[in-house]
């Protein structure tokens, strides 16, 4: 059986520059043969990861961290433990070697050291709790190790040394699953460790403005210097920001049978990790730019569809011809599009499920939605007692397998 819970919000954002392309200028893209503002998935992916830590709806140790520098956090681990800092650093870095996760050494403009892992690893805490816990197990072995490498590298013409290839076994045993809910929902890949990959199990697509962009704008700023004497006239420096503002469609998807999956079965940790996605889907948005913009706009209307036995539905065509603001905004027009669109579709293809929304620009009913509630608490807490539901079923029906 398939299970869906489905994200469609409106969400309208004041001048500002939430998600720089490479040349510092609001991102874009074409839709429907005009130009649309956009804002990264990946953008907002990390802005929810990031509210899921300040929210407490699931603990830290239940959540992952994605960094080079992975060997420092299994590091801090063993010092916590009481080992010293040089020693449980180098066997750290040994023991990420051992399963192909190699910590590069590289050397900073002021001639210091860095130490890094090629690319960004994502790995639950718990994962590198068991890292540390397993060198701690094997911490004298490590130690031999460590003293023949020092060994050799006094050595004019240093030789290899080898972990002992039975090491691998020892630590891919700590990357086997994790309770991570940001690695269950967003998944990774693992370039070196392609079999402790994970399958996401939810899906985020770029936010794209429902009307055509009217051009960038630019803010040309100066500044002045505190301290310059007061006879010296001018500016002390000089600039452009660009930015842009729009009413924005986005949409997300998670696949609860795969959620709970790549939770291990844990229906609690799945409902909770349900709940965090829902509430940082609401309060989380990217950071771009904003001590400059401060665009802390929330959503104007939120549409959390629970559905069964059918496939993810996007409904950004309702935008593919661009809404047109009528002397009222683009908020109300964009809403009555998306809510046609979904009538549409659902009559179309069948699988409706079950809908519920908040229009939080006046509280009144939107034609052709169903469904109108009155806060996001009561949303997310009616959306979540739903999708329990079908995960109980889920679980119940042995779906896991």
């Amino acid at each position: 059986m398939k299970a869906l819970l489905e994200l469609h919000y409106l969400q309208n954002f004041a001048p500002s520059n939430l998600n720089r392309d490479d040349t510092g200028s609001p991102k874009d893209a074409y839709f429907g043969g005009t130009r649309r503002a956009r804002v990264s998935s990946q953008s907002f992916k990390r802005a929810m990861r990031m509210d899921f830590r300040e929210r407490g709806t699931v603990t830290p140790a239940e959540l992952g961290e994605r960094t080079k520098r992975a060997h420092e956090a299994v590091r801090d681990r063993l010092v916590a433990a009481g080992k010293p800092a040089a020693e449980a650093e180098q066997a750290a870095v040994e023991a990420l070697r051992a399963v192909k996760l190699d910590v590069k050494v590289s050397k900073r403009k002021d001639g210091t050291e860095e130490k890094k892992s090629e690319y960004l690893l994502f790995l639950g805490r718990d994962e590198l709790q068991r890292f540390s816990d397993l060198i701690l197990q094997h911490w004298d072995e490590l130690a031999l190790h460590l003293q023949k490498l020092e060994e050799e590298s006094k050595k004019a013409k240093p030789r290899p040394v080898e972990l002992d290839k039975k090491f691998r076994a020892v630590f891919l045993g700590a990357l086997d699953g994790s309770r991570a809910v940001d690695v269950a929902l967003f998944g990774r890949m693992l370039a070196d460790l392609p079999d402790k990959n994970a399958d996401a199990a939810a899906q985020v697509a770029h936010a794209l403005s429902t009307h055509a962009m009217r051009g960038r704008e630019f803010d040309f700023y100066t500044a002045v210097d505190d301290l310059k004497p007061g006879d010296t006239a001018g500016a002390d420096m000089l600039g452009t920001v660009e930015f842009g503002s729009a009413t924005y469609y986005r949409y997300a998807c998670v696949d609860l049978q795969k959620l709970l999956q790549n939770l291990g079965g844990d229906l609690d940790l799945a409902v909770r990790g349900l709940r965090a996605f829902l509430e940082a889907s609401v309060y989380a948005a990217p950071t771009g730019k904003q001590n400059t913009f401060a665009a802390h706009n929330a959503p104007s209307l939120m549409v959390q569809v629970v559905r069964e036995d059918t496939s993810p539905r996007n409904l950004a065509n309702a935008f593919e011809r661009a809404v047109r603001e009528r002397g009222e905004g683009f908020v109300r027009p964009s809403m009555e599009a998306l809510a046609a669109e979904m009538k549409r579709q659902d009559a179309v293809f069948g699988g409706a499920g079950r809908v519920r929304y908040v229009n939080a620009v006046d509280g009144q009913e939107v034609a052709d939605l169903e469904g109108r509630l009155d806060s996001v608490q009561a949303l997310i807490d009616a959306t979540v007692a739903d999708a329990e539901g079908l995960l109980r079923g889920l679980k119940v029906s042995g779906a896991l397998g």
